[in-house]
């Protein structure tokens, strides 16, 4: 009998149809070599390749990797691993079977995500979820949630990515911009063909995209359960890094390229539904709105804003992107009626679009930081003000939220300072998160860049 949260995903595994529709896949497809994979604290994908026979196996007993490896098996600069140190335990991973699928590139390999929980040998704790697992985080915050409001989140994204190599050179007069060109895309023709053909096969319902600046592409998909939009996430950038190897040139998801080039975000576009309905719409009517409980939600995804950019903007090159005011990205905390110079945007009826997490984010995390913020919002009744007028890089931020953080050591402060966040991902996941991000700040910090080569070689005397 089940005794533990780990035992009960196995006998799911095992005792559910789901492992013979698996296995069945396997051998009517020829299917030699399995990926079970999970996702770090910063968005990189890990995990282990074994012969695909095995995935019965594995699908009871799961495989076991340094727990370290939630933070990238990454030092400090004083040398100590984070995340536990070298003779941390092991954590057990085991797959989420109903996310098998066949890598359409080489239909010889699968892939399969995982959650992680802690291994069965502890004295204490055993079979228990491993804190520092960001997808698991957003599967627990997402299910109470559900099971408190009867709510889910929907979510689609909008990733953008910068592509570079032959063939992909931008032209256009400096004073206008390539957005929408047609000529681009089409040069970049042999991306788009593969990228929704490889996405459409692993199950991502690829819909409108376009070419947005220089090398810059977006292509998005339907919207969804706000944890298989976090999958699909991260399996379109898998997609695009394999059609970058393939084509010979270079993909990247890195949130501002270079000064003065729109920066890559992804735009996390969301609604909560209830039995069915979209509860930030009021049915029948055709103006612009946002219902009551919309806007307390609202209230909350403001008030938390802040202290959630450590997750929405992850990165030191994060911040460079909401510096370079008029490339559409958001300086001030605030809201408006269809403007994209807010930071949360109602672009459609029901839908509001938060414009502050990059390309690099970690989907999981940023769910789960906007349902909580979310939910306090519903819970307190929090009122988001009125919507902003005209451009929001002119007049000052809305006194009632915090401003936003303009680089990473503000944002782990801002984080640090708000007990709603912290308590949404965990003290482990919290302290670990906040001691990766304050030591890739001190190494920035304590680097020599380009333009102070450049500022200050010849400056003196």
């Amino acid at each position: 009998m089940a005794t533990s949260a780990l035992d009960h995903h196995r006998e799911d595994n095992l005792r559910g149809d789901q492992l013979q529709h698996v296995l069945s896949t396997i051998k009517e497809q020829g299917v030699e070599l399995d990926y079970s994979q999970s996702v770090t604290n910063t968005g990189r994908v890990l995990g282990k390749v074994m012969p695909a026979r095995h995935l019965e196996r594995v699908a009871g007993k799961g495989i076991q990797q340094h727990r370290t490896a939630a933070a990238n098996l990454q030092s400090t600069r004083e040398g100590v691993l984070m995340g536990g140190g070298v003779n941390a335990a092991e954590y057990t991973a085991l797959p989420d079977l109903d996310t098998f699928a066949v890598l359409p590139w080489d239909t010889r390999m699968a892939r399969v995500f995982c959650r992680l929980y802690e291994p069965d040998h502890l004295a204490e704790g055993a079979g228990t979820p491993y804190a520092c697992d960001s997808r698991g985080v957003l599967r627990r915050v997402h299910a109470d949630f559900t099971e408190r409001t009867g709510l889910e989140l929907r979510s689609g994204t909008e990733p953008e990515m910068t592509w570079r190599g032959p063939g992909l050179e931008a032209s256009f007069r400096p004073e206008s911009s390539p957005a929408y060109h047609i000529e681009h895309l089409e040069r970049g023709r042999p991306i788009v063909q593969k990228v929704i053909a490889y996405a459409q096969a692993m199950g991502l319902d690829m819909i409108e995209g376009d070419y947005e600046d220089a090398g810059q592409f977006e292509l998005n998909w339907m919207f969804d359960h706000a944890d298989l939009t976090a999958d699909r996430l991260v399996t379109y950038r898998q997609v695009c890094k394999q059609v970058a190897r393939e084509l010979g040139v270079e993909a990247s998801f890195m949130p501002k390229p270079a000064t003065g080039m729109m920066g890559n975000g992804c735009h996390h576009n969301f609604s909560l539904w209830r039995d069915g309905v979209n509860v930030l719409a009021d049915p029948g009517r055709a103006d612009l709105h946002l219902s009551e409980e919309g806007r307390w939600a609202l209230g909350g995804v403001l008030t938390h804003a802040a202290a959630s950019m450590l997750v929405f903007g992850s990165t030191v090159n994060s911040y460079k992107r909401y510096w370079d005011a008029g490339q559409f990205a958001p300086s001030k905390i605030n809201w408006g009626l269809d403007n994209k110079t807010c930071t949360v945007r109602l672009s459609a009826n029901g839908r509001l679009e938060l414009k502050l997490p990059d390309a690099a984010v970690n989907p999981y995390l940023s769910h789960a930081l906007l349902i909580a913020a979310c939910a306090e919002g519903l819970a307190q009744r929090t009122d988001p003000g009125e919507p902003w007028q005209g451009s929001s890089y002119d007049g000052e931020q809305d006194a009632r939220f915090a401003a936003l953080p303009l680089t990473l050591g503000a944002a782990i402060e801002a984080f640090e300072a708000d007990p709603l966040m912290r308590e949404t991902l965990g003290p482990d996941l919290a302290d670990l998160l906040v001691e990766y991000k304050r030591d890739e700040w001190a190494r920035f910090c304590g680097a020599v860049t380009d333009w102070e080569q450049a500022t200050y070689w010849e400056d003196t005397p």
